[in-house]
């Protein structure tokens, strides 16, 4: 059970980051919102707050490790620990359904491949590194990570996956760096795109909606030691191993 753990969820502004900050709250979870985007975070805070749970709004951008070192810090101060890390904060690429697709690799500006990468895989490394300390003072912990594809025959979705398989491996290998500890680290993918509230109704009408998930990611934030370094899947209120 999630009830009263403390969760860092980044990424927690919008979209998939903000259904799984609904969900952790819905369990009886404290929730710390972390995302760079300060308008819609802090309307995502006052909803949320509205129920009467514990929430703690920070901007902080995970490609920068003093602000993500603040994130912690604050949550530390807050809350005196931290549970459950969700590693939710990405740079999307929506070239499968709507807007402009990404440019190709002969394209493609090394700015542009940096802040997809940076982003993606970087906050993840960097909001583990500085929330591992503590989880392994407490000899527990969950770090969740959202893992992604695209088709190769998808115009524009390189560095996405690139980043998305690289953190793959990276929950394979911190799984076993931390498996001592009793610090379970998963991959988890919804299966599918999904429609976000941001989508035009196009995609709303061809893609499963952020309720199809249920609480997909508050059971990855209680899954059990032994599927530590797994990538995930939900299907029928159930977990299947990815090969």
């Amino acid at each position: 059970m999630i009830r009263d753990q403390v969760a860092i969820v980044t990424g927690a502004a919008k979209g998939l980051g903000r259904h799984i900050a609904q969900s952790f709250v819905a369990e009886g979870a404290k929730v710390v919102l972390a995302d760079i985007d300060i308008a819609r975070l802090e309307k995502v805070a006052a909803d949320l707050k509205k129920s009467g749970s514990d929430i703690l709004a920070i901007k902080a951008d995970v490609r920068s490790e003093g602000e993500v070192q603040g994130l912690v810090s604050q949550t530390l101060d807050r809350f005196r620990r931290v549970d459950i890390l969700v590693n939710n904060a990405a740079v999307v690429t929506h070239s499968h359904w709507w807007s402009s697709p990404w440019p190709q690799i002969r394209d493609m500006d090394l700015d542009f491949w940096r802040s997809v990468i940076e982003t993606n895989l970087g906050g993840t490394f960097l909001c583990s590194k500085h929330v591992l300390p503590h989880m392994r003072k407490q000899s527990s912990g969950h770090i969740v990570n959202l893992f992604g594809g695209g088709s190769v025959k998808t115009v524009g979705v390189c560095a996405y996956v690139v980043s998305k398989e690289a953190i793959r491996v990276f929950t394979r290998y911190l799984a076993e760096e931390e498996r001592e500890r009793n610090i379970c680290v998963v991959a988890i993918t919804p299966g599918s795109a999904i429609a976000t509230e941001d989508a035009p109704a196009e995609v709303h009408r061809n893609f499963p909606s952020l309720d199809s998930l249920g609480n997909g990611l508050v059971l990855a934030a209680e899954a059990p030691m032994e599927l530590s370094g797994q990538l995930l899947t939900l299907k029928d209120g159930r977990f299947e191993v990815v090969g």
